[in-house]
């Protein structure tokens, strides 16, 4: 078992956008759909597995190009400091005081050990100033315990 880390940063507007964020239906529509529905069907399936969005399910990340794995741990330890690193390197920016505080990265990276160790994914999001939005996700790969049909991005 080993982890991989994901972050991203961006318009909250852009966060936003949750087709692009869960993967498509399994099946597609039926014939005789309307043509947008059918032809929004085919821009998430062509785009989900692409696109650089946070999905809505954080072992989605397993399907997504490996371009956008910032790095790779084999210890839950060490998947949680960088976690703490990216907290701590935002937190300036983040739209609320109460996230600011100290402590509660220290319980938060505590809990993400705990999680992670007992072959749990953590994802994390924060508001930041501006209308922006930071999402943090490690996932435990290999298997992954949600979704263990997920094969690792890196092969």
């Amino acid at each position: 078992m080993h982890y991989h880390g994901y972050l991203w940063a961006g318009a909250k507007e852009r966060f936003d956008q949750e087709a692009l964020r869960r993967p498509p239906h399994p099946e597609p529509p039926p014939s005789g759909s309307k043509p947008e529905l059918i032809q929004r069907y085919r821009e998430v399936a062509a785009e989900f597995p692409t696109v650089d969005l946070p999905p809505l399910e954080t072992s989605y990340w397993l399907v997504k190009p490996r371009s956008l794995i910032r790095d790779t741990w084999d210890e839950a330890k060490d998947a949680a400091a960088w976690i703490r690193g990216r907290v701590a390197a935002y937190a300036g920016r983040f739209a609320s005081d109460r996230e600011r505080d100290l402590l509660s990265l220290a319980e938060l990276v505590n809990s993400a050990t705990q999680t992670l160790s007992s072959g749990g994914d953590v994802s994390l999001g924060f508001y930041l100033e501006r209308c922006s939005y930071l999402s943090l996700a490690v996932v435990t790969c290999s298997p992954n315990r949600s979704k263990p049909e997920l094969t690792c991005p890196l092969g």
